[in-house]
């Protein structure tokens, strides 16, 4: 995961410099796709470099899932950077823009319920008494969603129009702003901290989350696909009602306050749920 997260953040810098200056979104797009459904098809798959070298070493299985989940960390860079630069060029207008982001922060979640509806078929239909039958579990899991992902994005690219560079109120193009500039804004650091801890309590909590309701908590295997789907269908409802109201600075330092300190509590209560009291996890 470290290895993953430490080309992520190399990737989204160089490719976001790249997207400024050659444009071609959806060419960006269908190759960290591409990216994507080998490397993480790779990693489920069992290790590939163990099977070529005749050896099952731990330091060759290590680093193995170690470079296919930077491959797959470039190509989800490239497709993350690319999608959400597409909505910043379909549209100038500020109202508009908020609208296709929190549909696609909607559609998102959409997403990882579908996944999480397939994990939960899955762990409901079949039962794993070995080693081998819980990785295969995990392997119906994960081809699934790569060839409902695969189609989704064929629908994507062949529907959608490259966006052009949109022109301002006087016609004149938007001038390109060296990357050096952001460097002496104060708002960008702001931005940027609470962006990078609002995103490490989302992956820290989606990492542990299964590992919590199973070890701990002794909950069903079920448990591992039930509880983050009830978090991303609270999500999806509350994405949606957000969309419909009218932003102030003031409001979104509130809602954006409120919900932290939901998070804080809810953390709290999770610290100290004891096991005869799982079922709180559910509401929590």
């Amino acid at each position: 995961m470290l290895s993953g997260q430490i080309a992520d953040g190399f990737a989204t810098i160089f490719i976001g410099e790249l997207i400024d200056r050659f444009g071609h979104f959806k060419i960006w797009h269908g190759a960290g796709s591409v990216l994507v459904a080998v490397s993480f098809s790779s990693v489920f798959g069992g290790c590939m470099p163990c099977r070529i070298l005749s050896t099952s070493t731990l330091k060759v299985e290590t680093i193995s899932y170690c470079v296919f989940a930077a491959i797959f960390n470039v190509g989800w860079a490239a497709t993350q950077v690319a999608h959400m630069s597409m909505v910043n060029c379909i549209t100038l207008n500020s109202t508009s823009r908020v609208v296709l982001t929190s549909c696609r922060n909607a559609f998102t979640m959409v997403a990882n319920l579908s996944l999480y509806a397939i994990a939960f078929i899955v762990f409901s239909v079949s039962t794993a008494k070995t080693h081998a039958d819980l990785e295969n579990q995990y392997r119906w899991i994960a081809y699934s969603s790569i060839f409902i992902g695969c189609c989704f994005v064929g629908i994507f690219l062949s529907r959608t129009e490259e966006p052009r560079l949109k022109m301002g109120l006087r016609g004149n193009s938007h001038a390109r702003i060296s990357w050096a500039y952001w460097f002496k804004k104060i708002l960008y650091y702001q931005v940027a901290l609470v962006y990078m801890l609002t995103r490490l309590v989302v992956n820290v909590s989606q990492a542990y989350l299964a590992f919590y309701v199973i070890n701990d908590l002794r909950m069903g295997q079920s448990a591992k696909a039930l509880v983050p789907a009830i978090i991303y269908i609270c999500s999806f409802i509350v994405s949606i009602l957000l969309q419909e109201m009218a932003w102030t600075g003031q409001r979104l330092k509130a809602y954006y306050s409120a919900g932290g300190i939901l998070w804080v509590f809810c953390g709290a209560g999770i610290l100290i749920l004891p096991m005869n009291m799982s079922a709180f996890m559910l509401l929590e």
